[in-house]
């Protein structure tokens, strides 16, 4: 049987809703050889094809040009999933921006979002995103924009949110914030595409019906995460949109690639 590499985050969301393909619960034509890596590797990778199906940051879709397509299942939108931008003490937006902002890649959505939502932005330091919390609260930056599980834990550091990206981008465009979607590359033939989206449908669909199957699976790879947190991330993140991405999604996904610029052009 044919193996397809598969890309994708550590983080609960994504070992919650892939745990039943990784695992031969659903069926497909393949099988599925996992590599969990930080969203901000993958999108790196992608610039070489590495896996013949991988989740991409939204935010990375134009850069990576024609290597990938987009599937419509496994995606990550949604309303009030955004990132935010946290400081050491209250400020606005425009405040926060003016020192050195700490970003998790410069293709992630969330960076994409912020160059559009502050378009003074200048300095920036790029870090892992489990990092960025305790740089702002060690003042080694002066903000910092968070993904992941920090949304749900920066108040313990004794930050404060600036702005909640996924707010802005709701009131702009009143469509979901599209994150992240599943892709596959491009020479794969268009059967092995549609068995791939199949299975990663039926993947979610499992995960949803059957959400204590991959308890185990989720806490092997969510390092320190309280379980509370663990549970928060995955309803946050794992919805309707990540069985099908639906046409809000889609024009969600066109507006954000078309809005912002590609790094380097500006």
């Amino acid at each position: 049987m044919r193996e397809l590499t598969f890309g994708f985050s550590p983080c609960p969301n994504d070992t919650f809703a892939f745990h039943a393909l990784v695992h031969g619960v659903v069926e497909a034509p393949f099988r599925i050889t996992p590599v969990l890596l930080d969203i901000e590797e993958l999108n790196r990778r992608a610039h070489n094809s590495e896996f013949a199906l991988t989740k991409l940051s939204v935010g990375a879709f134009a850069a990576v040009g024609e290597r990938y397509r987009l599937l419509r299942s496994g995606a990550a939108l949604g309303q009030g999933v955004g990132p935010l931008v946290v400081t050491r003490s209250a400020m606005t937006l425009a405040d926060a921006v003016r020192g050195t902002v700490a970003i998790p890649g410069r293709e992630t959505t969330a960076y994409r979002l912020l160059r559009l939502a502050a378009p003074t932005l200048d300095a920036t330091v790029e870090m892992r995103y489990d990092r960025i919390l305790h740089a702002v609260a060690s003042g080694e930056v002066d903000a910092g924009l968070i993904i992941h599980e920090s949304r749900f834990t920066y108040a313990d550091h004794g930050l404060h949110k600036a702005v909640d990206l996924g707010d802005w981008w709701e009131q702009e465009t009143g469509l979901p914030v599209p994150l992240a979607g599943i892709c596959a590359r491009a020479d794969l033939d268009e059967e092995t595409v549609a068995a791939a989206e199949r299975a990663i449908r039926e993947s979610v669909q499992y995960a949803f019906d059957h959400p204590d199957a991959s308890r185990e699976y989720v806490r092997q790879h969510a390092q320190e995460m309280s379980a509370e947190v663990c549970a928060a991330h995955i309803a946050l993140y794992v919805n309707a949109h990540s069985l099908d991405v639906g046409e809000d999604g889609l024009r969600a996904i066109a507006r954000l690639v078309d809005a912002a610029p590609v790094q380097g052009t500006l």
